[in-house]
């Protein structure tokens, strides 16, 4: 995997660009950082191989797919081994519901992003993933009232 010492100047100006709009053409992108569509795209590639960009990916509206419905969940295990924090990770990994996931430090051990399409489908989420799973000790659920920001952009 690439440092991001060993980035420089052209590749963070691509990467700014990118994370704001990931479909900008090549030709786009080098009138932007100053560097031909040519080596624009070389260096796509490069930061794509290099997994510096892990994802292509659309922001897609809650609402719009009729899942409105956002949560944060702290979860707290029942005990911490590693093979319950490998098998919780992999149970998250496999649940459609969860948008994004976090193992933390702190009062809880995990932060999940969850979707739901109401009340009563979130309920079905929560007895089948944290009831049902006797690793877990408890967990906490903070409903979003307004989505102010959705971004996976880092400051370069």
């Amino acid at each position: 995997m690439r440092k991001i010492g060993v980035l420089d100047e052209f590749d963070k100006k691509i990467l700014r660009h990118v994370q704001r709009d990931n479909q900008l053409t090549s030709a786009q992108l080098s009138e932007l950082v100053g560097l031909s569509p040519t080596s624009v795209q070389r260096r796509l590639i490069k930061l794509r191989a290099n997994k510096v960009i892990e994802a292509d990916i659309a922001v897609v509206s809650p609402k719009a797919v009729d899942r409105p419905l956002i949560m944060l969940v702290a979860v707290e295990l029942a005990r911490e081994r590693s093979d319950i924090i490998d098998r919780f990770k992999r149970a998250v990994r496999e649940r459609p519901e969860v948008m994004s996931a976090y193992y933390v430090t702190g009062e809880t051990d995990f932060v999940l992003v969850v979707s739901a399409i109401d009340m009563t489908d979130y309920e079905t989420f929560t007895r089948d993933f944290f009831y049902n799973n006797t690793d877990i000790k408890g967990f906490k659920t903070t409903v979003v009232m307004d989505r102010i920001k959705a971004s996976f952009s880092l400051p370069l």
